[in-house]
């Protein structure tokens, strides 16, 4: 989200490859209680866990949960200045794991390179971890990561058919999704591309499909709810009359059905917002889903950037079945740019932006009384 702040903006191990057939999905869910909990307006049981070993903390990092455990890989940051001091971003490929949540974090190895900014898909088999960039370079890569208590292993996996970076995605019953982002740094144009990999064929190769309609859109938001995709706010982009990019912040929100091959309009959000925790949890079996704070857009361009205040905790609630959003208790620790995953009965939001250029190390999780699974 860095670029919020600049005025231009204001606004290891490799394994061989085996097939990914028989993979069963692990969507991103979180309990009933936790809507009860919404629907009283009641504060949300959110508690920290133990800080990730960075004590600035990344943005971008890919997370999930493989044998048992928590990983959180890769990422960047400002380590020496921020960046309206001149500092430098520097990508990491370093990959803790929390096997417990009383435990203490360690090095579980390194990603294959320094990365941040892909699409992170939890599976059975460990976490899908798709594109991303570093200072260099926008990636096509594909590769799964497992750790079985004693040792990660990274295994590659069919590549997406574009470089991508900032897009979204989700895992719809054996299929997973990416949509949106960006091909290559400093573009004045969102990709509309929308791409499907089935986790259960003999050999699974990356789909095109029809893209989304409206605005091409980065940083946007996905879910899994009732067999369906959904992609939700995010920003687009168009060139400033100093050819750098210029944001718009969205509301607009889209569901694709596979059955039917096809995209329908949603309700927009009260309220725009982008680059919140993806994929945003879904009720198990139901049709409610949360966007976890994020940037809304109200703060784009705020001076001085070293003064600014932080991302807005606002918390939306989606019902897929009335089409209706709502607004609801804020999370107590506003963060953007970061994953969300599922562990055990709990949803985590580990590390993640306060504020453009600033993150934090915190990690925090609500814990649900029946989290599905």
């Amino acid at each position: 989200m860095e670029r919020s702040y600049s005025r231009s903006a204001r606004k290891e191990r490799s394994g061989t490859l085996r097939p990914l057939f028989g993979i069963r999905p692990l969507v991103t869910v979180i309990a009933a209680a936790l809507f009860s909990a919404c629907a009283r307006a009641e504060t949300l049981p959110w508690h920290p866990l133990p800080p990730i070993p960075d004590a600035l903390g990344v943005a971008g990092a890919f997370a999930g949960t493989s044998g048992g455990a928590l990983l959180v890989m890769g990422g960047a940051n400002f380590p020496d200045r921020m960046p309206w001091d001149g500092g430098t971003k520097v990508w990491h490929d370093t990959v803790y794991v929390l096997e417990r949540p009383d435990g203490a974090w360690k090095i579980a190895g390194k990603l294959p390179r320094p990365l941040a900014y892909g699409v992170s898909v939890q599976t059975e088999q460990g976490v899908l971890c798709i594109g991303g960039n570093d200072a260099n370079a926008y990636y096509a890569d594909v590769f799964l990561v497992t750790w079985d208590g004693h040792a990660l292993a990274t295994r590659p996996c069919p590549p997406l058919q574009k470089t991508l970076a900032n897009a979204c995605g989700a895992l719809v019953d054996a299929t997973v999704y990416v949509a949106g982002g960006e091909t290559a740094p400093k573009v004045t144009q969102c990709s509309k591309g929308f791409y499907a990999l089935d986790l259960g064929a003999k050999e699974p190769q990356w789909k095109t499909l029809e893209s989304c309609p409206g605005d091409a859109r980065t940083l946007a938001m996905a879910a899994a709810v009732q067999g369906r995709f959904l992609l939700m706010g995010g920003v687009s982009l168009s060139a400033g009359p100093d050819g750098k990019p210029l944001r718009k912040y969205l509301k607009s929100c889209n569901a694709y059905d596979p059955a039917k091959n096809t995209w329908e309009p949603l309700a927009d959000m009260p309220k725009a917002a982008a680059a919140a925790p993806t994929p945003a949890p879904a009720l198990k079996g139901k049709s409610r889903i949360l966007i976890l704070g994020g940037d809304d857009g109200s703060l784009c361009g705020f001076e001085p950037p070293a003064q600014h205040p932080g991302f807005p905790g606002t918390v939306l609630a989606y019902d897929l079945v009335k089409n209706a959003w709502s607004v609801e208790q804020p999370v107590p620790a506003p963060r953007a740019t970061l994953p969300g995953v599922l562990w055990n009965s709990n949803i985590v939001l580990p590390s993640g932006e306060v504020r453009p250029g600033v993150r934090s190390p915190e990690v925090w999780a609500a814990e649900m009384a029946e989290a599905g699974r």
